[in-house]
């Protein structure tokens, strides 16, 4: 995906299996959890393009939050700063060559930001 692209959505649930169960019948979305990515449960679209996770709902997490593909994490956490945005999470890594951070806006929505691949 190019810088820009959402790449991910991640929708906050109280109970795994009634939501898993409940986006499966309502969009088709295959929902799988993945070695390394234990109690984070994925969902694949029927195009096999668009995905996300379901997570768990917690006083900091409770609406859906988009993930949106950058060339540089660092460079958009610097660019989010100086237009008025706060970092929330900083660069953090998910596999070797692969890093999210998170930040807010300046109206306080939430929006995740993906840097690398997550091939080797």
């Amino acid at each position: 995906m190019a810088h820009g692209d959402i790449t991910h959505l991640e929708i906050p649930v109280s109970d795994m299996r009634r939501s898993a169960e409940f986006y499966t019948a309502l969009f088709g979305w295959e929902i799988n959890e993945y070695p390394g990515f234990e109690g984070y449960p994925m969902w694949q679209a029927p195009n096999k393009v668009s995905g996300g996770a379901l997570t768990p709902r917690d006083e900091a997490f409770t609406q859906p939050r988009a993930t949106v593909e950058v060339d540089s994490i660092e460079e958009t956490l610097t660019r989010v700063q100086s237009s008025g945005g706060i970092v929330v999470v900083k660069k953090t890594e998910i596999t070797p060559t692969s890093w999210f951070a998170v930040f807010e806006d300046p109206d306080g929505n939430s929006v995740g930001l993906y840097e690398g691949s997550m091939e080797g």
